[in-house]
């Protein structure tokens, strides 16, 4: 239970950094090294999630 727990952690940080993406590249003005952070840690969400998924 504790990995499934876990999962939906980084499940749901990967969802709210994705939305923040969004909200960001519809700016007017989006700030283009906040958007490459941010697709940075989604991506390392991404592959820890996906190693989880694996071990599981």
């Amino acid at each position: 239970m504790h990995v499934a727990a876990h999962l939906a952690t980084l499940s749901e940080k990967h969802q709210k950094i994705d939305q923040i993406i969004i909200q960001e590249e519809h700016r007017p003005s989006p700030d283009t090294i906040i958007l490459h952070e941010l697709k940075k840690e989604k991506l390392k969400l991404k592959d820890e999630i996906e190693r989880f998924k694996n071990t599981a």
